[in-house]
């Protein structure tokens, strides 16, 4: 930048991206003094390196929030357990199926596991069955992002939320603290889901 800047000549580009050529250093430093600009080096690597003028310190800034921002929209992919029986009480079922939807509504996938004792390994349909009756209940919010397969004593299938749905969640984790106090005060207290989010029996 400016005189640390050690080629004889640069490439200059103007303030609004203009070409305006190659130039002497002394007179390219000499334009960047006239409007009060910095001269930066931002293709070191050309013949003759290109420069241009600009307000480095509000690049820097700008630069600096886009980074923040960047780092603010990046979500981890974080996966949820949920564990049923084939044979699960219709009560437990509801029970659980709201834990999915309120993974789902964090913006985070669900790995929904069947587990088969005894003889029920001999009923594979069971828990096909009972992944499909999931799959259909969460369809608004959810989809079907790795299907049923058999895995020894389980069956396992990925739930994964729809764009919008994630969207929504990720823009609620980004909201200013007061925003997310106020939401913690008003909503109702979640069911507890046991260790690390999962449940299961």
């Amino acid at each position: 930048m400016n005189e640390q800047i050690r080629a004889r000549e640069v490439r200059l580009v103007g303030p609004e991206g203009e070409q305006v050529g190659i130039v002497p250093l002394e007179r390219a430093l000499q334009l960047a003094a006239d409007v009060d600009l910095d001269l930066v080096e931002v293709a070191p690597m050309a013949r003759p390196p290109v420069c241009k003028l600009m307000d480095f310190g509000k690049f820097k800034y700008e630069s600096a929030l886009k980074a923040r921002e960047a780092r603010r929209n990046q979500q981890q992919t974080v996966i949820k357990e949920m564990k049923l029986r084939p044979k699960i009480d219709p009560h437990d079922y509801e029970t659980k199926k709201g834990h999915v939807v309120r993974f789902l509504k964090a913006g985070d996938k669900v790995k929904v596991t069947i587990m088969f004792r005894g003889r029920e390994q001999s009923r594979p349909e069971l828990g096909y069955r009972l992944l499909r009756r999931l799959e259909s209940e969460i369809s608004e919010l959810g989809y079907v992002e790795a299907a049923p397969k058999q895995d020894g004593r389980n069956m396992i299938m990925v739930l994964a939320p729809h764009r919008a749905v994630k969207a929504s969640a990720t823009a609620a984790k980004a909201g200013s603290p007061r925003e997310r106090e106020a939401g913690a005060e008003t909503a109702p207290p979640a069911e507890a889901a046991g260790p690390a989010g999962t449940t299961g029996e």
